[in-house]
């Protein structure tokens, strides 16, 4: 099955009371390149986040995105420094007692200075919430690659139908060829005859050139390799692994084979056919860069 390397997918999860969603998407690449952008506490998993990953993708450049909301995961612990606030106290008496002042603080007041109060936060379980990222990060996997899939199937009918196409191209010039040879042989002898005017003109002679001509011109060769290139393709298209670079290849063999017959033909018609047959290859070869 044909993928595409463009694609995404998104996940939400939730583990202790915290939300994690995962969202990735890619673009072409002709490597495989992976981004992961998390928090930076848990930074540590981003190699396993990775393999996982790459088990399902080959190439492509794929940007992972996971944002972490705690704050139902929390659980807020108030601390009383004691040693702190009676020293706060001690102190405050003294000053009381050395200026003759009246000391009307308050409970209130000690906590409100610096240090007497210390919050801490315990956070959700870090194994049981880094097991639910990967986990969360699976079921955006499973849409990311659906998407890809779809995409490819796109791609694979485009490419399909313009080897139809390549197909026809090629029976127009295997067709076209011998038709030039003969056209040649036609305006050959009309030059030989108005050079030589009344003199005999060796028949033989023109059947040899002719002959020389048709063999420098025959593409026979080449539309065998095409046709055996087209059939390899189509046999691609349905393979369940990656096949772009493969791809790749045999697009470039197609446009030798395109080049070739090309250099071959001398006239008008044929030198239409390989203009669009080349397009169509193109076509394809830019379809190519999409798939894994």
């Amino acid at each position: 099955m044909i993928k595409s390397m463009t694609g995404y997918g998104s996940a939400t999860g939730e583990r202790g009371g915290a939300e994690i969603r995962v969202e990735m998407r890619s673009v072409n690449n002709r490597y495989f390149d992976f981004n992961l952008k998390i928090p930076r506490a848990y930074m540590s998993i981003e190699e396993p986040l990775k393999q996982r990953v790459q088990k399902r993708i080959s190439r492509g450049k794929i940007d992972v995105f996971v944002t972490l909301d705690l704050t139902g995961a929390n659980t807020d612990a108030v601390q009383v420094n004691l040693n702190l606030a009676r020293a706060y106290m001690d102190a405050i008496r003294n000053v009381s007692d050395e200026l003759g002042v009246r000391d009307d603080i308050s409970a209130l007041d000690i906590v409100r200075l610096p240090d007497v109060l210390k919050v801490e936060r315990e956070d959700a379980d870090s194994e049981e919430l880094i097991a639910a990222i990967g986990e969360t990060l699976d079921a955006a996997l499973e849409m990311f690659d659906a998407s890809r899939g779809r995409e490819g199937e796109r791609l694979g009918a485009d490419i399909a139908a313009r080897l139809d196409e390549i197909e026809r191209l090629t029976a127009l010039a295997e067709e076209r060829s011998p038709v030039t040879a003969a056209e040649y042989g036609r305006k050959l002898q009309l030059r030989i005859e108005e050079t030589l005017q009344n003199h005999s003109v060796d028949d033989q002679r023109i059947l040899t050139e002719v002959a020389i001509f048709a063999d420098k011109v025959a593409i026979n060769e080449e539309t065998v390799r095409l046709r055996s290139h087209i059939a390899e393709l189509r046999r691609m298209l349905a393979l369940p692994e990656p096949i772009g670079r493969k791809l790749d290849f045999l697009v470039q063999e197609l446009n030798r084979e395109a080049n070739t017959i090309g250099s071959k033909g001398n006239d008008a018609e044929m030198s239409r056919t390989v203009v669009d047959l080349k397009a169509e290859i193109e076509k394809i070869r830019e379809q190519a860069q999409n798939i894994e």
